[in-house]
């Protein structure tokens, strides 16, 4: 028995398997429906154009999620998984107090030049609500439990301001992603989406929040 597990496991891992062609297949479809979802919007994606998108039938993308709103609950695991993996990468280099929210930040800048898409998705699923926004709160709920505890040490610690911890990460995070992705909201108030502009809200984002933050 243990030689015919070991042999079929040996074979799952062969180049070219269909065990491997299967999730090669998947990824391409959870990341052209990523890039859809966060650029064109949930409701203005079809599965039919994303799978003349890929070369696919749409059948096949069904072959792998029944519907478009099991796609979506996919891509929000995927996504999730990317950003946790994003920021604990970049706190892991980081310093204690502000340094720590200072990282995040320019990450979350970086991330909105790199892949727009990624935030962009974000902002959709926010906006659809219901079972996305709560599928979508609680994949992120362990990167966020870790965040409301990091700031409260910094305010037991002194040095941060008192306050919730939780309402702070909720503000901290509503003007984070305004910034870095609200292109229209920036034009109204004269900031075109340029790298210069981009470099200057970030200057000015990080001033607003230190002010509001750390403890003089």
């Amino acid at each position: 028995m243990a030689a015919t597990v070991t042999a079929s496991s040996k074979t799952e891992r062969l180049p070219g398997s269909r065990a491997e062609r299967t999730r090669e297949t998947e990824n391409r479809i959870l990341a052209a429906a990523l890039d859809s979802f966060g650029t064109a919007g949930y409701d203005a994606t079809s599965l039919d154009a994303l799978a003349a998108g890929l070369g696919l039938s749409k059948q096949a993308i069904l072959y792998h999620w029944p519907s478009k709103a099991a796609l979506l609950d996919a891509v929000i695991d995927r996504a999730c998984l990317d950003l946790v993996v994003e920021f604990d990468g970049v706190l892991r280099d980081a310093g204690e107090g502000w340094e720590r929210i200072e990282a995040i930040v320019r990450s979350v800048f970086r991330v909105t030049i790199r892949r727009p898409e990624l935030l962009g998705f974000v902002r959709e699923v926010s906006r659809l609500g219901g079972d996305a926004a709560a599928r979508i709160s609680a994949d992120l709920e362990p990167f966020v439990a870790r965040a409301r505890g990091f700031l409260q040490r910094e305010m037991d610690a002194g040095r941060f301001r008192r306050c919730d911890p939780g309402l702070l990460f909720v503000s901290a995070y509503s003007a984070v992603l305004g910034a870095a992705t609200e292109v229209e909201v920036l034009r109204a108030v004269g900031f075109e989406p340029t790298a210069r502009s981009t470099v200057v809200r970030r200057r000015e984002l990080l001033s607003f929040l230190r002010a509001a933050i750390v403890e003089p």
